[in-house]
């Protein structure tokens, strides 16, 4: 069966196709990819994965057509980050010109 390994950077996103077998884990997906050795900082003992968008154990069994997903630590808590303001709006022409 078909599945997909996905991690994203900020400048760069690694998607892999694989094949694995009926009843193939996570953790199998992921070896077999060979996506930890294309990308050597992933570390699965701190990063977590998931399943289209949904957490997922490594020893999760995956179904055809799956994409695994490896998730990035996030590096700054959105709750605290204050919002952007909105971009200027620019100048409106003066109305009745010279």
């Amino acid at each position: 069966m078909k599945v997909t390994i996905v991690y994203a950077l900020p400048a760069k996103q690694t998607v892999l196709p694989v094949e694995v077998p009926e009843g193939a884990t996570v953790q199998q997906a992921l070896d077999r990819s060979g996506i930890l050795s294309r990308c050597p900082e992933i570390d699965l003992a701190e990063q977590k994965v998931g399943i289209w968008g949904k957490v997922a154990a490594l020893d999760a069994v995956l179904e055809d057509g799956a994409r695994v997903e490896i998730y990035r630590a996030i590096t700054v808590d959105p709750k605290t980050v204050k919002r952007r303001p909105p971009p200027a709006k620019p100048a409106a022409p003066a109305a009745g010109g010279e």
